[in-house]
């Protein structure tokens, strides 16, 4: 195939209601409920994943103009290691757990199991197009489900191999690929899916919550916002820097869980401002060009506006490639908290820094704003840590690194407030796009005739002391 244009495949051109329709009744045939069927689509994600690399890769360096190694961390090995965890753990996971009953429901049986929702619809973003929509999908067939994959037209090659690929290696009855712009993803939601999971920012979470309120399609938001580093005095600097700026200009800072802004402490401040400095230049010293690309013209004359509108002091980069759509790697120092540059969820290489005097004057400026993605925090005291975390709610933490988190199947990943609702990764996946079910098996005997009307005066004594 040619990466970069638009699949044949005829899936990719069904009507949002006849996919729907189609895989309601392959659902209910019940061909995705056996473990067998589950880790078969499990190991299909590996072998795609393993045997696509390149195709993959050349399709995001023509989406985003990411490094090979970057489209391997970001998109590729991310999403293999979640298939890989849910295979090894998915037959545990789908155990029926036992419950305890009370006394007045003895003798009896209790336990709950998870049952598969149904026909899922996953949407995805153009920032991470491979990962943030396969990931999602792990999640799915893992619980058992029939799935609809809707990757973002902003990442047309991408989406392009997903139409090829996903139905070459998946079951192409049970999990489909609609390709299309925002339209049809009003149109899908419209349909009626049993969950919706998006990805994507806050503004369209809204639109995506509102479209799914009519049918009362419950949804799980990915959202964004500003994540936050607090730096203390006492932090390894080179490390943090280091570490900051790693993740910073990765995917040219377009990345949800990327470092937004940084508050230092004001005796270090000068110091780490230097360090992130020659990190940057140390990282970038074998690129060939000054600036990172940004997906589109739109983002582009964003993020230039925002270099453009603030009134910090730009210590590091500031310039900008109209032609290429690249932004050098800025560092703004001390920009007014009212700047666009501080109020608006960044998305690209600028990292914001800023001195603070104290850690509880950290905790009140993160705090006044919308609750964060993820919160950061650098320190050489494990129970300053600890404290910062506890003081600050976020819908993740990390302390010492950044977003690393996002690659551990093990731990929740999800928003909290403006950043998103639900989570999923690993187990946490597997729960939400299933159903808990209650189920309590009772015997015919003994068939207590006091519990039925009409009730004595002993009888309903009897049944106070017994319910």
């Amino acid at each position: 195939m040619t990466v970069g244009t638009v699949s044949e495949h005829p899936l990719g051109e069904q009507a949002p209601a006849s996919v729907l329709a189609d895989l309601r009744r392959v659902f209910a045939t019940g061909r995705t409920k056996p473990l067998r069927w589950r880790l078969e689509q499990l190991e299909a994600i590996e072998a795609l994943c393993n045997d696509q690399e390149p195709i993959i890769a050349r399709a995001l360096a023509e989406d985003l103009g990411r490094p090979p190694v970057e489209a391997w961390l970001g998109d590729i090995a991310s999403t293999k290691g979640e298939a890989t965890y849910a295979r090894k753990h998915l037959k545990k996971w789908m155990r029926r757990s036992r419950q305890p009953l009370p006394l007045a429901q003895l003798p009896g049986r209790s336990w709950v199991q998870y049952d598969p929702l149904g026909v899922v619809l996953v949407i995805g973003p153009w920032n991470y197009p491979f990962y943030l929509s396969v990931a999602p999908l792990v999640a799915a067939v893992s619980a058992g489900n029939c799935a609809v994959l809707k990757p973002s037209e902003l990442a047309p090659a991408t989406s392009a191999v997903l139409t090829d690929l996903v139905p070459r290696y998946l079951d192409a009855q049970a999990i489909r690929v609609v390709e299309g712009d925002g339209d049809t993803t009003q149109s899908l939601i419209a349909q009626g899916f049993d969950h919706v999971l998006f990805t994507g920012g806050t503004e369209i979470g809204r639109k995506i919550m509102a479209a799914a309120a009519p049918t009362l399609t419950p949804v799980t938001l990915e959202l964004g916002g500003k994540s936050p580093v607090i730096v203390t005095a006492d932090a390894d600097l080179d490390v943090a820097a280091r570490r900051i700026a790693w993740v910073k200009l990765m995917n040219s800072g377009q990345t949800c869980i990327a470092p937004d802004y940084v508050l230092v402490d004001r005796a270090v401040v000068d110091t780490f401002t230097e360090k992130v400095a020659e990190s940057i230049a140390t990282f970038r010293a074998a690129e060939p060009e000054r600036g990172q690309r940004i997906v589109n013209r739109r983002q582009f004359d964003r993020i230039k506006d925002l270099i453009d509108t603030t009134s910090g002091s730009i210590v590091a980069g500031g310039g900008v490639d109209e032609d290429k759509l690249s932004v050098e790697p800025t560092i703004i120092r001390d920009p007014a908290p009212t700047d666009p540059v501080m109020s608006d969820e960044i998305f690209g290489p600028i990292l914001p820094i800023l001195s603070i005097e104290s850690t509880d004057a950290a905790v009140q400026f993160v705090n006044a704003r919308p609750k964060p993605l993820a919160l950061y925090v650098f320190s050489g005291s494990r129970r300053t840590a600890g404290d910062l975390i506890d003081a600050i709610p976020s819908g993740g933490a990390v302390i010492n690194h950044v977003a690393m988190h996002c690659l551990a199947p093990q731990l929740p990943f999800g928003g909290v407030g403006a950043s998103g609702m639900g989570q999923y990764h690993g187990r946490w996946g597997f729960e939400v796009l299933s159903h808990r079910r209650a189920v309590l098996a009772k015997s015919v005997r003994p068939d207590l005739k006091l519990t039925y009307p009409p009730y004595t005066d002993a009888a309903v004594k009897i049944m106070r002391k017994l319910f």
